[in-house]
């Protein structure tokens, strides 16, 4: 996924020019021990634009500085979530400088309740402020990271040196927290370095200063492969009030793990694997769609054969079965044959199924629909006929102590075949 990553600084608010790197593979948790080449490899562009001119990506990224934030060790209470804001500034009212209320806070990844968890703190406004500017020119930001953050419990602490020979500042990131000091000959003795720290890396500028300062030996590492490398971070400092609704967290999840799963080279056989299994399935389709066509097109001629065989003086085919229905119904017809409609067949379907039926009290036959009247055979009898007129193509009804007796529609909506239109 291309991420495209900015420096939340003073001139982003005022409409100046901002710091960004553009880079692939800048997700969270991606940060290894070879970070700084790793880093450098994956970034695609670098350097400062105004917010307009800055490039498209498939997500976008703002680092806060280190000196916008402070850091605090805390136990994370157990309370619900709604109350928890109001826990955190209690808890840290006596550390801080400025009012609680006028501060944003944001808990480590791996925070979980009675346990010990670092709290970024910064001014909510400021921050509030910087995220609007982004919306209103049109740039959904996905995540807010800190540009450094503390280390795990056990790391060996690291120190970066950036800004310009005139503003040079020390950040000093251990398992303690993070410190971020103007670089002065003070500050070895302020932070007790006695030479044994861990890496020291400086951006160009001020790769010189730090050495001089510092007295060691220190690897320059460029401004934007500090971006790219606080963009795989874990943090995610847009929490409580500045966090998105679930809805639209879910939909940004959804739209980075489809642009990740349409644009990354691990994910393209598996791209091409179900591209040629929808393929696969779309000429099988046809293929068999094209078979049953033909196959009820077979039918339809072996009909029609059918009925200009039987019937020659049918002078147009146009649906086959109906027509073949109406002649039958009126040679049946001509010669004076009955059909199921008839009375005398329905009497005959209920005497053979009725070995001993009761006499009805009267008799009503009107369009192939019989009615007997008075008509109450036992259960087991009644239960018996049912089925016999049934197997016999007729459908009963009870109605009270009548009996209603007619043809049963055929399959296409029709009378049973034989019968009288």
């Amino acid at each position: 996924m291309l991420s495209l990553i900015i420096a939340l600084t003073s001139p982003t608010l005022a409409g100046g020019e901002s710091r960004y790197a553009l880079a692939q593979g800048a997700a969270p948790g991606l940060l290894r021990a070879d970070a700084l080449s790793d880093a450098d490899n994956a970034m695609a562009e670098h350097g400062s634009a105004p917010l307009a001119l800055l490039p498209r990506a498939q997500e976008m990224v703002v680092v806060v500085p280190a000196r916008k934030l402070s850091w605090h060790r805390i136990t994370l209470p157990r309370v619900n979530s709604a109350r928890l804001r109001s826990a955190l500034e209690g808890i840290l009212e006596e550390r801080l400088l400025d009012e609680p209320q006028n501060l944003h806070f944001a808990l480590a990844p791996d925070a979980a309740p009675g346990s010990s968890v670092w709290v970024a703190a910064c001014d909510r406004a400021w921050l509030q402020a910087a995220l609007q500017t982004l919306e209103a020119a049109g740039r959904a930001v996905a995540r807010v990271v800190p540009e450094y953050s503390p280390l795990p419990a056990g790391s060996s602490p690291a120190m970066y040196v950036t800004g310009s020979p005139e503003n040079a500042w020390l950040v000093r990131c251990a398992d303690d927290g993070v410190q971020t000091l103007p670089l002065g000959p003070a500050v070895p003795a302020a932070l007790g370095l006695d030479g044994n720290e861990g890496p020291v890396m400086a951006e160009p500028a001020v790769a010189a200063l730090a050495e001089q300062v510092l007295g060691r030996t220190v690897r320059v590492r460029h401004s934007a492969q500090g971006l790219v490398d606080a963009a795989r971070s874990e943090w995610n400092l847009a929490q409580f009030e500045l966090a998105c609704s679930g809805q639209t967290r879910l939909a940004r999840r959804a739209r980075q793990a489809w642009t990740q799963w349409a644009e990354s080279a691990a994910w393209r056989p598996a791209r091409w694997g179900l591209a040629a299994l929808v393929a696969a399935h779309l000429v099988g389709l046809n293929a068999w769609a094209w078979k049953e066509r033909s196959s009820l097109q077979a039918k339809r001629e072996d009909v029609r054969s059918v009925l200009l065989q039987t019937f020659p003086k049918v002078p147009v085919v146009v649906d086959a079965p109906l027509q073949m229905a109406r002649e039958v119904a009126a040679l049946r017809q001509a010669t004076g044959a009955v059909s199921n409609r008839d009375l005398e067949p329905m009497l005959a379907a209920v005497a053979q199924n009725s070995p001993m039926p009761p006499t009805p009290s009267a008799i009503e036959f009107t369009a192939g629909e019989l009615t007997l009247r008075g008509f109450q055979p036992p259960p087991a009898g009644a239960s018996a006929l049912t089925q016999g007129l049934a197997t016999a193509g007729y459908t009963s009804q009870i109605n009270g102590d009548a009996w209603l007796i007619k043809p049963a529609p055929d399959a296409n909506g029709g009378m049973t075949p034989g019968t009288r239109p």
